[in-house]
């Protein structure tokens, strides 16, 4: 069949020049006009055949038709055998020939014709599927407005390098990845991440090229290239992860590729066997027919096709599947195990109470833990940073790995740390009660007796119970690790829906537990990619939340949701269990078809002009049923079929 490659995109110039290109019409396609341009030709001799035209007329005609048709695919089939390949093009020229060689000239021109129009069908379907995700170099300007000298100036988003300072006005597109310097505005980048809640950002924000400016100018600093930054990447990533093929499609081109061999060593003893009894020439013609007829046209294209279309819908609601190995994983998924911080919950911890002892104040307690956390990166600290805007002045600030923070005050030391490595003592009961309600305690001590306790917590996502309740509803076996306490942990997992909590992990030990759940079934691990890498890495499928802009993220999970909405969690994953059963039913058809009619071809009931419409009629089947990938229900939307459940749970 046709081979369709691409290499990576790396500017937008050259995005522009294959979207022109491309285009959306079948016309663009080479082997569509050279299929029209034979079927012409063989349109025509059959109208002369009716008067009475010369026969050279007619023949030359025929000829001609045959000739641009087996352009399509007898240079590459020549080429494969070269190099010792064979494929369903060899059965196609073989046959060929084998039909000048009987006279038959309109079946051969014929053959030639309907095979050319199948060749030029795959390669629309996976040029206009690729074409939905290459049009994301699109969303890229074609000028960018930078400052040089105190002047603005428009350049190519081609000329931008790291430092050059973009002005982006209200409505305008970011040209490359950058980082807000002045201004303050709101930022739409559903066209990226598929959430289409526009978000605050001012100096210091990170913004990716591509995303819509809101109402606010702003000036921002240029953070990449152009053939480095964040579109780019997503399509160079996803391209090149789609020559991992899944199970289905290596099944695919495995049987394609020792059926071919076996079918022409069927050809010969067919030919043998007609020599043997005397009818060497019909013996022979048969022989072409069942060479036709068991060419694994469909079987070869049913899988690509359906792989390519669903990636592209996938990547048009900002998630990245990396090619038919991990999308046909995800299909057959049984268990879904979620990390609570930055997955399940915001990742933005608040300050919800402030438990003192008698001698202390909630001031007091605040402010000695600001002054410890003043310059620390954890999310609990920016978290009392917030609920304290006066920090006391604590010198010699020290972390202590895995327990807390220390330093002093007025010449005493002040600790801040989990209860255990700090005595509760008087605070036991609140302490516990914090952890009731999901949140995290730690103590504040001074001089050596504890002045308070903080409750800080992270809260839920707002479709996380939704969401929980979705994959449970459709047979997931969901569970949470997290290396928060078991009281917090499970105050969490209840408020989201999940009953079976892992609590007090170490990035290993959820390396370990996801080891154990892949016993019971194919198991996939929702994390951030970077904290949960070795469970992402140990899961049968990874999926990284929140990936846009985060290298590590996209490059080691085998799906990312480049955005932070997890409803996208439940439809990927019905998007992936819808594909493979479209997968199975196209290997079913394709496979049933070959062993339909190679009997009847082996004793003469079709002929060659008719298999090969058969095959045609097929393929193009097989290529509808596959672009029915393209779609991803909502959740409101989704109704699967008992079967197809039945049949990715077994």
């Amino acid at each position: 069949m046709g081979d369709i490659c691409f290499e990576p995109i790396a500017s937008s110039k050259k995005a522009e020049k294959i979207s022109t290109s491309l285009g959306h019409g079948l016309w663009q396609v080479r082997e569509i006009r050279l299929a029209s341009a034979s079927g012409i030709l063989l349109l025509l001799s059959w109208i002369l055949g009716f008067g009475e035209v010369p026969e050279l007329v007619t023949t030359s005609l025929n000829l001609g038709a045959l000739a641009i048709s087996s352009w399509t695919f007898a240079p590459s089939t020549l080429r494969k055998l070269s190099k010792g390949k064979v494929g369903v093009g060899t059965l196609m020229t073989i046959a060929a020939i084998g039909a000048l060689a009987l006279g038959q000239l309109e079946e051969a021109a014929l053959l030639t014709f309907l095979y050319s129009i199948s060749e030029g069908l795959e390669e629309y379907s996976l040029i206009s599927t690729r074409h939905g995700l290459r049009a994301l170099l699109d969303l890229v300007p074609k000028e960018a407005t930078v400052l040089q000298n105190h002047a603005e100036v428009k350049v190519s988003p081609d000329d931008l390098k790291p430092g050059d300072i973009l002005v982006v006005r209200p409505g305008e597109r970011f040209s490359a990845d950058c980082r807000i310097l002045n201004g303050r505005t709101n930022l739409d980048a559903s066209a990226l991440t598929g959430e289409s809640v526009p978000v605050e950002a001012g100096p210091n924000d990170v913004v990716y090229a591509g995303t819509i400016n809101g109402p606010g100018p702003v000036e921002a600093e240029v953070t990449s290239s152009a053939e480095n930054n964040s579109l780019a990447k997503i399509v160079q990533i996803v391209e090149r992860e789609q020559s991992r093929k899944g199970q289905s499609q290596r099944l695919a081109d495995s049987i394609a590729s020792k059926l071919v061999p076996g079918i022409l060593i069927m050809g010969v003893l067919i030919v043998i066997y007609g020599f043997v009894i005397g009818e060497p020439t019909i013996w022979f013609e048969r022989a072409l027919v069942v060479l036709v007829a068991s060419s694994p046209c469909a079987l070869a294209i049913s899988v690509p096709v359906t792989v390519v279309t669903a990636v592209g819908a996938a990547t048009k609601i900002g998630v990245l599947i990396k090619g038919g190995g991990a999308l046909e994983i995800m299909g057959k998924v049984r268990n879904v195990a979620l990390d609570k911080t930055g997955t399940l919950t915001r990742n933005r911890p608040v300050v919800i109470e402030v438990a003192c002892a008698a001698k202390a104040t909630k001031e007091q307690v605040l402010s000695l833990a600001a002054g410890l956390e003043a310059r620390s990166e954890h999310p609990l600290a920016k978290a009392i940073l917030e609920a304290c805007p006066n920090p006391a002045a604590v010198t010699d600030v020290q972390s202590i790995p895995g327990a807390g923070i220390e330093g002093k005050f007025n010449n005493l030391v002040v600790r801040l740390g989990r209860p255990g490595w700090i005595t509760s003592a008087g605070l036991d009961e609140k302490i516990l009660a914090m952890q009731t309600i999901g949140a995290t305690a730690v103590l504040v001590e001074l001089g050596g007796e504890v002045i308070g306790a903080i409750a800080v917590r992270d809260e839920l996502r707002p479709e996380a119970n939704e969401v929980i309740s979705h994959l449970n509803s459709d047979g997931y076996k969901t569970m949470m690790l997290t290396g928060d306490n078991w009281a917090t942990a499970k105050a969490i997992g209840l408020a989201a829906g999940i009953s079976e909590v892992y609590a007090d992990l170490r990035p290993e030990n959820k390396a370990d537990i996801i080891r154990e759940a892949k016993k019971r079934g194919i198991t996939a691990m929702i994390g951030d990619g970077v904290n949960d890498a070795p469970a992402l890495a140990t899961a049968d499928i990874g999926i990284a939340i929140g990936a846009m802009g985060t290298d590590v993220a996209i490059e080691t999970a085998d799906v990312a949701l480049m955005g932070e909405n997890l409803n996208y969690l439940p439809e990927v994953l019905d998007h992936a269990r819808r594909t493979r059963v479209i997968m199975l039913q196209n290997l079913v058809l394709s496979l049933a078809l070959i062993g339909i009619l190679i009997p009847l071809s082996l004793f003469g009931f079709v002929g060659l002009a008719t298999v090969v419409l058969v095959h045609n009629l097929a393929e193009i089947l097989v290529i509808l049923n596959g672009v029915r990938s393209g779609r991803i229900f909502t959740h409101r939307e989704i109704k699967l079929p008992s079967f197809s459940l039945e049949l990715n749970r077994s």
